[in-house]
């Protein structure tokens, strides 16, 4: 990717295309987009807060396609008929995934982290770059949902942060194959299940991708995860659990707390107290990751727990949107059978 052309999004407003754009307006190019969203009146506040942060926003119809010194980003869902697709062939304006541009990125980093798996991604994506901003590397973070830590003012969608240091943290999706795109410092398996592809294809995929990686880390308590980790070079592996004690990252016995949970964490430099303010037994896993992946990165753990301590979560995962007349109203994104299980569980 070079600073000098001009990059537009087709479907600049959704979730995995509005932080990549921000990250590559940050990086010196020229950023525009359009949205069916934006042509039908809807999410107002996305698009209000992009023309803020200076991205140029144009009707689904080609028009803000004119040369070829443009690049039209496109997401995997947008189809060959859409009239921007259609401009670009007209003028002869490059096209390229999302994925692809984002794997460009990820792949120039000094130290990339790229967190995989069917569930927890986007939390274990927020929790790790959290703990490598408080330890002062400044990294760069790009998530498929907003990240409380990083939301401001300025910053009111904070689905992505743009950073000056040598890290870069990704959510990583197999869902589209593009998993097989990227080349990780550190390689972040949360866990593996039946969801978008066959279980044959997704243990090729993860197992791909964490080979590929210098560290791999892996949750020893997901039968899949774990059954990668012998086909690995025994000294590429980090492993985390929440009671397995041949784990590398290993949680004592927690403590819920009404809306948070406590736990002890010990590796081999020794152990740390975790006061999560996000409640559920899959937080506490998802705070292992984070924590051995940031290990694996030079982050000691008593620093990475306090970071942890001040993690406030990501938006709509558990929730809490207010109480009224004795019933407390929990937004969840939860949407296959082990995430509904596990907002159910906690």
């Amino acid at each position: 990717m070079t600073s000098q052309r001009a990059y537009f999004f087709c479907g600049v407003g959704g979730s995995g295309m509005t932080p990549l754009a921000l990250i590559v307006q940050a990086r010196g190019a020229r950023v525009e987009g359009s949205d069916r969203a934006l042509d039908q009146g809807r999410n107002g506040a996305r698009f209000d807060f992009l023309r803020a942060q200076g991205v140029g926003l144009y009707p689904q119809d080609g028009s803000g396609l004119t040369g070829a010194d443009q690049t039209l980003v496109v997401s995997a869902a947008i189809e060959e008929t859409i009239p921007d697709v259609q401009a670009a062939r007209r003028v002869g304006a490059p096209i390229v995934t999302r994925a692809g541009l984002l794997a460009e990125l990820f792949n120039a980093a000094q130290m990339s982290v790229g967190v995989a798996g069917t569930s927890g991604k986007s939390t274990t994506t927020a929790m790790t770059g959290w703990i490598l901003a408080h330890a002062g590397l400044d990294p760069t973070i790009v998530n498929g949902a907003e990240m409380k830590n990083f939301t401001s003012a300025d910053m009111p969608l904070a689905s992505a942060k743009v950073g000056a240091g040598p890290a870069f943290v990704s959510e990583v999706d197999e869902s589209d194959g593009s998993i097989a795109h990227y080349r990780p410092t550190v390689a972040v398996v949360t866990n593996i299940s039946l969801d978008h592809k066959p279980m044959a294809e997704l243990r090729r995929l993860f197992g791909d991708f964490a080979a590929k990686a210098r560290t791999a880390v892996l949750n020893l308590d997901n039968e899949e995860t774990a059954q990668l980790i012998p086909v690995l070079p025994a000294d590429k592996v980090r492993t985390f659990s929440l009671h397995n004690p041949a784990a590398d990252v290993l949680a004592g016995p927690p403590v819920p707390e009404p809306w948070g949970i406590v736990f002890s964490v010990r590796d081999h430099t020794g152990s740390a107290e975790v006061h999560l303010k996000t409640p559920g037994l899959h937080n506490v896993s998802n705070a292992l990751a984070a924590i051995a992946a940031a290990g694996a990165l030079g982050v000691g753990l008593e620093r990475a727990a306090q970071a942890l301590n001040a993690f406030s979560g990501v938006r709509r995962r558990m929730d809490v949107v207010g109480t009224s007349g004795g019933v407390t109203v929990i937004d969840d994104f939860a949407h296959n059978p082990d995430k509904l299980a596990a907002t159910l569980d906690t």
